[in-house]
């Protein structure tokens, strides 16, 4: 049987995550789900080996990028993401039962979370005291203990957990959705869909102009880029690495060559995939199957050219 870790505890969005790809057939065969504290605790059970996979938040269409989960892929052991889903986002607010909205005087939230419904609490509960939580889930967890009046959490983790729901599909933007990553020691990505996006982190030379360069060498070959975030390295002020992805597969000729250029012009490329994605949106790299026709009939020495 399978291992697959994934950001807990129990009743996260990152576990309903995770049933999604198995329903959808992403994930082949039975699976273990175990738990982990965080993005980079989950990632590090799969360098380690105590999982074979991790399910792991990698960007909010609200808060942008999961910066947890960006870090720890740039450092340790190559992982390499094999696939993707996106789930809508929105939270249910749970309290032991019998309490209702007045009464509430703290609540626990994810502060990814507590982002995205913070006009609601500031409307509705503005009295109450927020309380960071180590998750949806674990927010949860605290109200249970006792250790807070609400969480703002899910609704299959306030069921669990024996709460009642206060409140329901409480969002301050309404569509908001997080896509989250299939991640595993690094294997052949899955085939070319047509439907792909690719993954580099990029450390490039501290000159002017390294990053126009990097950046020119995939709008020349008409690649569509989908993200562009920058991290410190914490080596050093002003030392960055970037995130980048592109819509196309490593297989597409242009994005291959891209990254071969990227490489050849001395940057420091981390491949983190390419992989079949659901996250809509973008233009797939150009087809150059004909000028690629028209180089071979030059190379034969064709005459009707």
């Amino acid at each position: 049987m399978q291992r697959i870790s994934y950001f807990g505890p129990a009743g996260t969005f990152t576990e309903a995550a995770l049933v999604q790809m198995e329903a959808l057939g992403t994930v082949h065969g039975e699976a273990e789900h175990i738990s982990a504290a965080s993005p980079p605790a989950a990632l590090d059970m799969v360098r380690s080996g105590q999982a074979d996979m991790a399910c792991v938040p990698i960007e909010s269409s609200v808060e942008g990028p999961v910066v947890p989960t960006l870090d720890a892929l740039a450092r340790g052991d190559r992982l390499q993401i094999i696939a993707d889903t996106e789930l809508a986002i929105a939270f249910a607010v749970a309290a032991r039962p019998g309490t209702v909205l007045a009464d509430v005087r703290t609540v626990a939230a994810y502060p990814v979370a507590a982002a995205q419904v913070s006009a609601w609490l500031d409307t509705k509960m503005g009295q109450a005291k927020l309380v960071p939580a180590a998750s949806n889930a674990a927010a949860a967890d605290d109200v249970a203990a006792g250790r807070a009046d609400a969480a703002v959490s899910t609704t299959l983790a306030a069921r669990q957990r024996g709460l009642e729901v206060l409140a329901d599909e409480v969002a301050d933007v309404e569509g908001a959705r997080t896509s989250f990553v299939l991640v595993s020691a690094p294997v052949p990505p899955p085939p070319r869909t047509g439907r792909d996006r690719t993954s580099i982190v990029l450390s490039l030379p501290n000159e002017p102009g390294s990053l126009a360069k990097a950046m020119n060498e995939f709008a020349l070959r008409g690649i569509d880029l989908s993200r562009l975030q920058s991290r410190p390295t914490r080596t050093g002020m002003g030392t960055y690495r970037f995130y980048l992805d592109c819509i196309g597969h490593i297989d597409d000729p242009a994005v291959g060559e891209a990254l071969k250029a990227l490489h050849r012009g001395g940057g420091d490329v981390r491949f983190l995939g390419s992989w079949p994605t659901v996250v809509a949106g973008g233009c797939p790299p150009p087809d150059d199957s004909a000028a690629s026709a028209w180089l071979e009939r030059v190379r034969r020495g064709d005459r009707t050219l």
